[in-house]
């Protein structure tokens, strides 16, 4: 995702988790002033190999300690390739790689052609691929590994390359103009195929399509029909128009998708200053995309309940193109990044979250009912029946070198909930679920982004991927750095190993950093997995392959100087959990974010995507841009730092940058992963 410098909105008294990692260093200090200090070194880390720890990162419970550099799972890779700040994308040697799929490329009508100056039509844009490709999975048909469909989110658009260049200044804009931007959004359902040329979509097929922020999708679950969800043109609050901010996704043991809304206040103008849940969701005047000066629904003062119809997981069926996108409102609502779903000992579904803002709130949502492997119509509304919870972490020790942290419920069954007048019925716990974390005493994280659970073990971990809000006297062992640049991995096992318990175990996997500024001691160094030859900033995008290997995607400063001096573009990076070893694999174009990850069925396909390349840091979408700059920057579209894909693939038109999903095989067509 795109982090916008929003003003912070939880002013709640709940405590942080680098207040959490403060308690724990205290009693980490008087530990280790007995005589069982050493011993407690080895018990606390979470490797067996572990020795000497890097500086007050590495003193809590969990910290990274020496990792192995001989990891058997990372032997099909070779060393960490450099960084760099070119406009091209390089990776491990063995590996190649192919752009496709770019924005505006004809998707549901062979004739809506991408025009590199920027005037393709709104109709136009909503039969073409979308903008700022985001998180993605590729459903296989039925026992083939070379087809399927490929479900890909659409997070926002880069106004200073969607339009032409003399789009602005102008009085109002225009409803057009408008519904251009809208059309960018959403998701693609891309039929693929890999044939004698590689993977590309298939020509003209009934299972393109596009699902825009102005296609209509159900409410569903608990919420939905309640008078804060109805609205003028919906006064049955069950039918809301489009999906917005489509960060990351999940899927579900029966085939659908799930796409997740995050950053959706920024479509929102004229917000009530002194209506408290507006300010908790930051709903002002938006991210400067003036849909509300065009399109009444978006302008609040006309239409306050539709903020209220935004913020949901949205569940899609990619192969039915009839059906209706649904918008889960048991899951509740809140800036969602991803949705990681798995199965409790039960046979109840789990779904984990996390809520992408800072100081914000780690989600577990827990079925009613168990998954039925043999009845998949009775598993299609798991998702609106079910218990909702907040994480809290805690300072105390488990015993087993890990920490404690516990599941609050979310719902009027806790007494907490039950006492505050703001949440008569479970419906509005759910419509304001940040106010009902708030109550329930959760622990305020540093932007939780993607959460990716071990394909064996059950282990969950999330990045926390920075905090620039962090003020030094906040410094402590967990967030050793004021303001937080780098950001960390926490991750996490289930009481019982059971992703239904109320209570679980914490640690960190690594706590990035920059050793090239700074010294092994220094606790911006980060944890003592992190060298010179693997260091990042800002980790976003996770997720496990089906050997266990974690790929970490970032998101993040890429100027290359200061206190990211060496760590150049975004990058991509492989890890093994077991051994805390980490290595760089890939590395961006200029300006981009990497992103989503989804393989073939037969290991030897790895799609990734390459989001919003050139887009310049202080982008003018961002709130406090200086007005009288706007106009200036978004009309010096001719001059750009970044023509990717068209600089490094010459067959994807030019003329401004396009996000674009690159494909990733090894050179001998052998499975990344394994064997098939």
């Amino acid at each position: 995702m795109k982090a916008y410098d929003e003003p912070l909105s939880n002013d709640s008294t709940n405590p942080t988790f680098h207040e959490i990692a403060a308690c724990v260093m205290e009693k980490r200090r008087a530990l280790l002033k007995g005589a069982v200090g050493s011993a407690l070194l080895a018990l606390f880390a979470p490797w067996t190999n572990a020795a000497t720890a890097r500086g007050t990162a590495a003193a809590l419970p969990g910290a990274p300690q020496r990792v192995s550099n001989t990891s058997t799972l990372l032997a099909p890779f070779g060393p960490s390739i450099p960084t760099h700040s070119e406009d091209r994308v390089t990776v491990m040697p063995g590996f190649k790689i192919r752009a496709i799929l770019p924005w505006g490329d004809p998707l549901t009508h062979p004739n809506a052609h991408f025009k590199p100056d920027g005037s393709n039509t709104a109709a136009e844009q909503a039969q073409q691929i979308g903008d700022n490709h985001d998180g993605m999975h590729l459903f296989p048909f039925p026992g083939k590994s070379d087809e399927g469909l490929l479900a890909l989110n659409h997070e926002y658009t880069n106004l200073e390359y969607l339009y032409p260049a003399d789009f602005l200044p102008q009085a109002t804009l225009s409803e057009e103009k408008a519904n251009k931007a809208i059309a960018a959004h959403g998701v693609s359902i891309i039929h693929l195929r890999r044939g004698p040329n590689g993977w590309d979509k298939v020509p003209e097929s009934r299972y393109h399509r596009r699902i825009t922020g102005a296609t209509p999708c159900a409410l569903t679950g608990p919420a939905a029909g309640h008078p804060l969800l109805q609205t003028q043109d919906d006064p049955s609050g069950r039918l809301v128009l489009g999906t917005l901010n489509n960060c990351a996704h999940g899927v579900t043991p029966w085939g659908t998708y799930l796409t997740c809304e995050e950053n959706f206040n920024g479509y929102f103008g004229n917000g009530n200053p002194n209506d408290p849940m507006h300010k908790r969701y930051g709903i002002a005047n938006g991210f400067g995309y003036r849909w509300h000066e065009a399109i009444p629904r978006f302008d609040v003062a006309r239409t306050p309940n539709e903020p209220n119809r935004f913020g949901w997981v949205v569940e899609i069926d990619p192969f039915d193109p009839e059906s209706t996108p649904k918008k889960r409102t048991a899951l509740g609502r809140f800036k969602h990044e991803n949705a990681a779903v798995t199965l409790a000992k039960d046979g109840r579904v789990v779904v984990y979250m996390g809520d992408d803002e800072r100081f914000e709130y780690l989600y577990k949502f827990v079925s009613r009912k168990p998954f039925d492997p043999t009845n998949p119509e009775a598993n299609r509304d798991l998702l609106d029946d079910g218990d909702l919870f907040v994480a809290e972490f805690t300072s105390n020790d488990t015993g087993n070198g890990r920490l404690l942290g516990r599941w609050h419920l979310l719902s009027r069954a806790n007494p907490k909930i039950a006492s505050d007048p703001r949440f008569p019925t479970d419906a509005e716990v759910l419509i304001f679920t940040r106010a009902a974390a708030d109550v329930a005493g959760a622990t305020k994280m540093d932007r939780p982004e993607w959460i990716a659970i071990h394909p064996t073990s059950g282990e969950v971990f999330v990045t926390l991927t920075n905090n620039s809000k962090r003020q030094a006297d906040a410094v402590d062992a967990a967030n050793p750095r004021a303001p937080n640049f780098w950001g960390q991995i926490v991750r996490w096992q289930e009481a019982g190993n059971d992703a239904a318990a109320t209570e679980f175990a914490w640690d960190f996997f690594v706590i990035a950093g920059n050793p090239e500024v700074y010294p092994e001691t220094d606790p911006r160094a980060g944890s003592i997995n992190v060298t010179r030859e693997n260091m990042f900033n800002s980790p976003d995008g996770l997720a496990f392959d089906r050997m266990g290997r974690l790929w970490i995607q970032t998101d993040g400063n890429y100027s290359n100087r200061g206190e990211f001096a060496g760590q150049g573009n975004n990058q991509m990076l492989v890890a093994d959990p077991n051994t805390g070893e980490i290595r760089r694999f890939l590395v961006g174009p200029s300006g981009c974010e990497i992103t989503g990850i989804t393989f073939s069925p037969d290991g030897r396909t790895m799609f990734i995507n390459i989001q919003h390349p050139g887009e310049a840091e202080g982008h003018p979408r961002a709130p406090g841009f200086p007005a009288e700059m706007l106009d200036t920057v978004l009309n010096q579209q001719p001059t750009l730092f970044s023509d990717w894909p068209h600089s490094q693939f010459p067959e994807i038109t030019g003329g401004r940058p396009r996000s674009a999903t690159l494909v990733i095989e090894r050179e001998d067509g052998a499975p990344i992963f394994g064997a098939a």
